[in-house]
């Protein structure tokens, strides 16, 4: 099944728009795992566990378990997502973006050993950079296009030749060109929603992943009012917010708790 159908069914099957990214970080963990990366993947199954019926999808962030000589975990992790979560598809939240013969090699990464559902590319080397990764059927690729940090106007702000910012160029191709078989999808900051639903616009029914909900504060009504189009699927990441809601150990069912009052406030925000 092509990675958008499968994102719709288990936003409807869960009656949801949220996305829970997984960023582990031992420092932030419970009193009596503080500082154990060795629990990073408890931690996680843990969050899964807790939350696998709120979401439309999980994001885990490699960099944060490379950083800790995790990525058994992460397979791991991984692999415990396919068997208690069947129907949620996992985002490789891993940001690639090389020439043509090393693109390969992260695409085999992405989709062979930690067999994600789709992985976040930097699309900046043009398309041959991204092509590698269409060759792995029904797998998503998801393209920054407006990123959620501030400093993210330095380039995609900037003003092209022909009139349009380069973030509205990327939405074209996306939309367009790029998008051969129907598994691009973009991604967009809920920090900057004027320019999010600019990017909706300009492509109208690519699957939309919008970070920065939560600690990085931005609004998820708004988010949804920019970001909503009939039959296009949102996907809202909340990480911080719903990972570090608790710091005891009920911190699973406070990260419940917050994931379920996230979820809720966006579908209330649905026209």
């Amino acid at each position: 099944m092509h990675f958008p159908s499968r994102l719709a069914e288990a936003s409807a099957r869960h009656d949801s728009l949220l996305c829970v990214g997984l960023d582990p970080d031992p420092a932030k963990f419970p009193a009596g795992w503080q500082g154990d990366a060795g629990r990073i993947h408890d931690f996680c199954a843990r969050i899964v566990d807790a939350t696998k019926d709120l979401v439309c999808a999980f994001k885990p962030q490699i960099a944060y378990f490379a950083a800790h000589r995790a990525e058994d975990q992460l397979e791991r992790l991984m692999a415990y997502i396919r068997r208690v979560a069947p129907d949620v598809p996992v985002i490789l939240d891993a940001k690639r973006g090389d020439i043509g013969a090393t693109a390969a090699q992260y695409a085999r990464e992405a989709f062979e050993r930690y067999q994600a559902d789709a992985v976040t590319l930097s699309p900046f080397m043009g398309f041959d950079s991204i092509e590698p990764y269409l060759a792995y059927d029904g797998r998503g690729l998801i393209l920054l296009c407006r990123t959620s940090n501030p400093g993210g106007s330095d380039l995609q702000a900037q003003t092209l030749a022909d009139g349009s910012l380069l973030y509205e160029h990327i939405a074209r191709l996306a939309a367009g060109p790029w998008n051969r078989d129907g598994r691009l999808g973009l991604v967009v900051g809920a920090t900057f929603p004027r320019e999010l639903a600019r990017v909706r616009e300009l492509a109208p029914t690519l699957p939309l992943l919008i970070p920065g909900v939560g600690a990085q504060g931005g609004d998820a009504a708004a988010t949804v009012r920019a970001a909503w189009a009939p039959g296009a699927p949102i996907i809202v990441n909340s990480s911080r917010a719903v990972l570090y809601a608790g710091q005891g150990d009920d911190f699973a069912s406070r990260a419940r708790a917050v994931a379920d009052a996230t979820r809720r406030e966006l579908n209330a925000a649905r026209p």
